[in-house]
């Protein structure tokens, strides 16, 4: 079986949101998943100094948070984080900075990746951020599996081919439609290239 890691950062739920709909979605397309959250880096007091970062937090508890080792595990990643200044939130990027012993090995090579991500605005810098995303995966030699223009949704959902973008707390029905179909995308792409 197809094996997909789904992993995210949320600060106030549209990355948890989103990604629960990829996970479901690559579930339905035949793959074995791992809903996985990045671990908080910002410090205790400023999360719990906003009611509602801490608030989502809370909400989180119950999922794992990520590791090397579930990076190893999978055929395919589904990212999705939020953009700070047009780059991908630091959580995320602390994260992906603890794969080094992983990537020497080839343990992220020949794997497939696509990514989601949102902003406050609507030109908030979501495609910089997801192709800041794939220039890292290139270096690990994983194969990027953006969308495209590969369905009416995506013209619908506002025209990404890089990876669908929400504006934060504004995800709707189209949104969810076009997550999905990328997500299926991963799964049969993955498919394809692990046999």
């Amino acid at each position: 079986m197809t094996k997909i890691a789904v992993v995210f950062y949320s600060t106030y739920g549209t990355n948890h949101d989103m990604a629960k709909i990829a996970a479901e979605a690559a579930e339905a397309a035949g793959a074995e998943v791992r809903l996985l959250r990045v671990r908080e880096t910002a410090p205790k007091e400023i999360v719990e100094g906003q009611d509602a970062w801490k608030a989502q937090q809370t909400k989180m508890d119950d999922i794992p948070e990520v590791t090397p080792d579930d990076m190893d595990w999978a055929d395919g990643y589904f990212f999705s984080a939020p953009t700070r200044y047009g780059v991908v939130a630091s959580q995320m990027r602390a994260f992906i900075d603890t794969l080094g012993p992983l990537w020497q090995k080839g343990g992220l090579a020949d794997k497939t990746f696509t990514a989601t991500t949102s902003a406050q605005n609507v030109h908030g810098g979501q495609e910089t951020t997801l192709i800041s995303l794939y220039t890292t995966v290139m270096h690990w030699g994983s194969i990027i599996v953006a969308p495209g223009y590969t369905s009416e949704v995506l013209f619908e959902s506002g025209g990404n081919p890089y990876g669908f973008s929400a504006q934060a707390g504004k995800l709707d029905a189209t949104g969810e439609k076009a997550i999905r179909h990328q997500a299926e995308r991963l799964v049969a792409m993955t498919k394809k290239i692990r046999g």
